[in-house]
């Protein structure tokens, strides 16, 4: 799958990094925002997968582009309330905007 769709396979690292991140998160933090994280990132993923295997892929991947919305705000949150570090949300941040940009090509194309 991965070398016809490099978004799959760049938001499969992502994903990767931002489970392992969320769960160095305080505990007060982990059944909160930490939870919303994993889940909107998860969500990402099975769209993604969704757009791969469907002919009218834009639509889903206009949902994608709002799953990256929301993990923007959530971690510059997290960021804020200390829970990543400025390089860690350095990081997320061109990952998310890479994956946007990976999406808004595939769907121009």
């Amino acid at each position: 799958m991965s070398p016809r769709y490099p978004i799959f396979e760049h938001w499969y690292k992502t994903l990767d990094w931002i489970l392992g991140a969320i769960e160095k998160y305080p505990k007060n933090a982990r059944f909160s925002i930490a939870s919303r994280i994993g889940s909107i990132s998860l969500d990402a993923m099975e769209l993604l997968i969704e757009a791969i295997y469907t002919k009218n892929r834009k639509p889903i991947l206009d949902q994608f582009n709002m799953q990256l919305e929301k993990l923007r705000i959530f971690f510059r949150l997290s960021h804020d309330r200390r829970y990543i570090s400025t390089v860690q949300y350095g990081y997320i941040s061109k990952a998310i905007d890479t994956a946007g940009k990976m999406a808004g090509g595939w769907k121009k194309s």
